[in-house]
């Protein structure tokens, strides 16, 4: 049975599954030399065990080799952490998320992304969201 997943990721395991998410498959050697400043190959490994203890990671084994990659597709882990921010930071209101998101944006939305917007929020609607 697949644990739930760890919100809380330190910047460094949020690098690391950034790079697995993006090579799919990676060994401990692989991470390091993709993530920035890396820091030692142990640590590296130390770090993919704790995301494997999280429920981010799986291994197999290839040889000497330990193959890692993300359990829950890129997507799926942004609903996910999305569902927890708004749960924990605005008691589930939907609504004051998406308005401090608006008012917190480092720049103004085009025109384009406003439509977007829009649209998705006039799908909630006739969806019954």
């Amino acid at each position: 049975m697949t644990r739930p997943l760890s919100h809380s990721l330190s910047r460094r395991e949020r690098q690391i599954m950034d790079v697995l998410h993006r090579l799919q498959e990676a060994t401990a050697a692989v991470v390091r030399a993709e993530v920035p400043s890396p820091p030692s190959y142990s640590a590296v490994r130390a770090l993919l065990r704790i995301l494997e203890e999280k429920g981010h990671v799986r291994h197999v084994v290839d040889g000497p080799r330990y193959v890692y990659h993300p359990v829950a597709p890129l997507e799926a882990e942004r609903e996910s952490a999305v569902r927890h921010l708004v749960r924990t930071f605005f008691d589930g209101s939907t609504q004051d998320a998406m308005v401090a998101l608006l008012d917190s944006a480092d720049k103004t939305l085009s025109r384009q992304q406003l439509d977007d917007l829009t649209s998705r929020i006039d799908a909630a609607r006739k969806g019954g969201r």
